[in-house]
């Protein structure tokens, strides 16, 4: 099943949080767009898996995704191992993506970078030969992305590029907000966190703009380069 644009998430909403106005812009174009989240974020203080996998359900059909995967990692507790390794490079040889977006390689929550350097990874190594895998009894070819771009999240991170989302960005809200459980909601009595109080979205939304306005855009979103790409020629800038 090929999957051009595929994003993981070490959790369920950091993909809708911090680049999925990206995701709906290139879906608009034509193109397939996936997510693979790592965890179940089985460790967060509201909510349960449950009710996560059911937000992450509903915020997929808001971004119109060909797929979404969870691969059942251990929120908190992954490491960047063989057998996760081996768990993402069966993903990526399924999906065959051109390009994969992946966490920010460095940020408040500690899953985060250390999922960066996994996907980062597991990408270059889902191209070796010798490295075999199977999904569901068959035998995988190698495959490595064109590209991996990390988004940016928490901290604010210098991006060596943005894409202008403002015509996405109310359907991106709408898919961050399918996450009840973990956002503001005045009628919850579960505890408050960081990302739960009322000032948090308006900070995703002044982030957002920010990055817009270095475009000179009204709503822009982030990325970081793994390796510096090429173009042919200065018209492919804007």
């Amino acid at each position: 099943m090929k999957v051009q644009i595929l994003a993981f998430g070490a959790h369920p909403d950091d993909v809708e949080l911090s680049c999925s106005g990206t995701l709906l812009k290139h879906r608009a174009m034509g193109y397939t767009i996936g997510i693979v989240d790592l965890t179940e974020g089985e460790l967060g203080t509201r909510g349960t898996p449950e009710l996560r996998k059911a937000e992450a359900e509903r915020a997929s059909k808001i971004l119109g995704l060909s797929a979404r995967w969870n691969l059942g990692l251990p929120d908190g507790f992954f490491q960047n191992d063989r057998e996760s390794q081996l768990k993402l490079i069966e993903a990526i040889r399924f999906f065959q993506p051109d390009v994969v977006l992946a966490n920010a390689p460095s940020d408040r929550h500690p899953d985060h970078g250390r999922a960066a350097q996994l996907v980062k990874d597991a990408c270059f190594y889902s191209g070796l030969s010798k490295i075999v895998t199977h999904h569901q009894g068959e035998l995988q070819t190698p495959w490595r992305p064109l590209h991996v771009f990390h988004y940016i999240q928490d901290r604010h991170l210098t991006p060596d590029f943005i894409v202008d989302v403002t015509e996405f960005h109310d359907q991106k809200l709408a898919s961050i907000k399918a996450f009840s459980s973990q956002f503001y909601d005045p009628e919850s009595e579960e505890p408050e966190t960081p990302i739960s109080s009322k000032d948090f979205l308006l900070h995703k939304i002044s982030r957002d703009r920010d990055f817009g306005r270095i475009i000179q855009v009204p709503v822009g979103e982030g990325f970081i380069f793994t390796r510096q790409p090429g173009i042919k020629n200065f018209y492919d800038l804007c």
